[in-house]
């Protein structure tokens, strides 16, 4: 397989068109784009459904936390947003006949994403107009549309690969993969995505099997249904790892490692990264700096996420949970931090 270099990542990054006006769709120079875009178009397959034929939610309708509760049960998975002051959390039950959620959070568009058959769950700033699901798939992950050029985008690269977009990435912003028990003790408050969409699913049954307990296509031992551009054995395929990339290559963080140690510095690219365990939502958060540092005592997690002055003065980086095979499948390069 073909690996990526700074040449590619300054071809993509000349290809990217000037940002759009406010109403328009935000775009950004992609973070990391392994390989040419005819790569990721001629990997693209066919799904199954058709064009839209899993239907995004552009009209959502929201339950209180306490209506949501008898929907779902403490261990069921759902995808959390602390946006604007506003506290959102998307059922992975609902999400799984979906994949996106057209939605405004403080008055600002935003689309929720989420890839039942990678595991990833991302969400990006829309303006006025919304993504749907094309379709297609790119190493088994969603193949986002805009329904304003009519580009494609892998949620995983969160990059257009074809279209007037072509190029260009997407303004992500952090949501949280966690269980409904531990979103709710952080955020009471929190609204909830209800089953109300306007469709006629069964929400109370997932087609690809169960998170609570793991069943079906999320057992650990199975294995993916469609191609992959690069495998990787370092891990089991269902492994859930948390990774975040830069412009200096991908980073896949082992969760059980993290959870042992509560934190780790690594150096990588010519900066220092910290690396949180927050254990009361079961995930991860990231930050860059210049010069090296110690992990930092004492660190408490709130609304806004970890809590520490030693944090000030660094710059928060985006990541995400993702089946292990997916990641490696996007990033044949990427590093793995798991005390090896």
């Amino acid at each position: 397989m073909a690996r990526w270099s700074a040449s590619v990542l300054l071809a993509l990054a000349l290809m990217v068109p000037a940002r759009l006006a406010a109403d328009g769709l935000p775009t950004r120079d992609p973070v990391l784009v392994p390989l040419e875009a005819e790569r990721y178009v001629d990997a693209m397959r066919s799904g199954g459904p058709s064009k839209d034929g899993i239907p995004s939610i552009d009209d959502p309708a929201l339950w209180s936390a306490a209506e949501a509760a008898a929907f779902l049960d403490a261990g069921d998975r759902v995808i959390g947003v602390y946006r604007n002051g506003e506290a959102r959390a998307y059922p992975q039950r609902v999400l799984v006949w979906h994949e996106i959620v057209n939605d405004e959070i403080g008055g600002e568009p935003v689309s929720i994403t989420y890839c039942p058959l990678t595991g990833t769950a991302l969400g990006f700033r829309r303006g006025d107009t919304e993504l749907g699901v094309s379709g297609r798939l790119i190493n088994s992950n969603l193949v986002m549309y805009d329904r304003e050029t009519d580009s494609f985008w892998p949620q995983m690269l969160a990059a257009a690969i074809n279209g007037p977009r072509r190029g260009a990435g997407l303004q992500e912003f952090r949501v949280v993969w966690t269980t409904w028990e531990q979103w709710r003790a952080r955020y009471p408050e929190t609204r909830v995505l209800s089953t109300d969409t306007g469709y006629m699913r069964n929400y109370r049954r997932d087609p690809y099997g169960s998170y609570n307990p793991p069943s079906g296509y999320y057992e650990p031992d199975s294995g993916p249904l469609f191609p992959l551009q690069n495998e990787d054995d370092r891990y089991p395929d269902k492994r859930e790892i948390f990774g975040f990339r830069t412009q200096a290559g991908a980073v896949a963080v082992d969760g059980e490692h993290l959870a042992e140690t509560g934190g780790v510095v690594i150096e990588h690219g010519g900066r220092y990264y910290l690396i949180l365990h927050d254990a009361g939502l079961g995930t991860a958060w990231v930050f860059r700096g210049d010069e090296a540092m110690d992990v930092p005592e004492g660190v408490t997690y709130g609304r806004d996420g970890p809590r520490h002055e030693a944090l000030d003065a660094l710059e928060s980086v985006n990541g995400f949970e993702a089946m292990w095979f997916a990641w490696a499948a996007f990033y044949s390069d990427t590093r793995v931090v798991d005390g090896s």
